[in-house]
């Protein structure tokens, strides 16, 4: 077991690639392999993660009740405002009450519709301080309640949000499909990475490069397959997630491919993927097994 927590960002400049279905799975993954899993939707309203874990109803029941209950404040919104701070002084266990259990293993930090205004609100931060602000909501609040992994699913483009989360989690896990588009897109996102490490002077890495939606039917995935591999020799991941509708079928009834009852055979090679896939996600981090 590491002594230090391990965090990593699923993110791509493009939507729709399965950055939330790969957060979702590999904490559920990473939970069967013992460790203590935190994942935070910073990906927008729709909420998507909630959804994974049958969550939704009770979070959207949240959001509406009426203003006097507060049962959705503070919320992962509230940690990148100037007010922060005040906030966890007046109430200590205010991190504490964002995060919500799940039935599957790992714990989540919704997203909220707050975050609608945040990489707006941002842009009037001062530079030195405009990042860092989930970083240090992670160092000093999150870290200390014992996580072992803590996962971010970051939205589909690059904005302040996405930034925070990069300075964040350091390591990127970048879910792809496989073409032309997104192998251009794998390549936009290494160089805006290296950008990035020169301009802050921070290191950030392209941890693993996920094949997503992989249908190896085609010659043509064969060969997009090796084409990445060849690219990317060290990120690449040892398995690629194969195409199947369980998947969207599991996230419907409120639940990760892995507590579906009755897999398909592209399910249970989903499920396989994504627990090989997380265990060297980890190991590549902490040199473990």
């Amino acid at each position: 077991m590491a002594t230090k927590t391990v965090r990593g960002a699923t993110f791509l400049d493009k939507g729709g690639t399965g950055k939330t279905t790969t957060a979702a799975h590999f904490g559920v993954a990473l939970a069967e392999q013992d460790h203590n899993v935190l994942i935070v939707d910073l990906a927008g309203k729709q909420n998507d993660l909630a959804e994974y874990f049958g969550l939704l109803d009770d979070w959207q029941a949240a959001i509406d009740a009426d203003d006097d209950d507060d049962q959705d404040w503070p919320n992962i919104g509230t940690v990148f405002t100037d007010q922060w701070e005040q906030i966890a002084r007046a109430v200590p266990d205010a991190a504490e009450q964002m995060i919500w259990e799940t039935s599957e293993g790992p714990d989540i930090i919704p997203a909220h519709p707050d975050l609608d205004g945040v990489d707006d609100d941002l842009a009037s931060v001062d530079q030195e301080d405009r990042y860092q602000r989930l970083n240090e909501f992670t160092t000093e609040h999150l870290e200390p309640m014992g996580y072992d992994v803590i996962l971010f699913d970051l939205p589909g483009l690059t904005n302040n949000v996405s930034y925070n989360g990069l300075w964040a989690a350091r390591n990127i896990i970048a879910p792809v499909e496989m073409g032309p588009l997104e192998e251009k897109q794998a390549n936009g996102l290494r160089d805006d990475l290296d950008r990035i490490a020169t301009n802050f002077d921070i290191e950030l890495e392209l941890t693993m490069v996920l094949p997503n939606k992989v249908d190896t039917r085609t010659n043509l995935a064969e060969e997009y397959l090796q084409q990445f591999e060849d690219a990317y020799p060290d990120a690449f991941a040892p398995a690629y997630v194969p195409v199947s509708q369980d998947i969207r079928n599991a996230c419907n009834q409120g639940k990760t491919v892995f507590a579906l009852d009755k897999p398909s055979k592209t399910a249970e090679e989903a499920i396989e993927a994504y627990r090989v896939n997380a265990k060297a996600f980890y190991r590549r981090l902490t040199g473990g097994e």
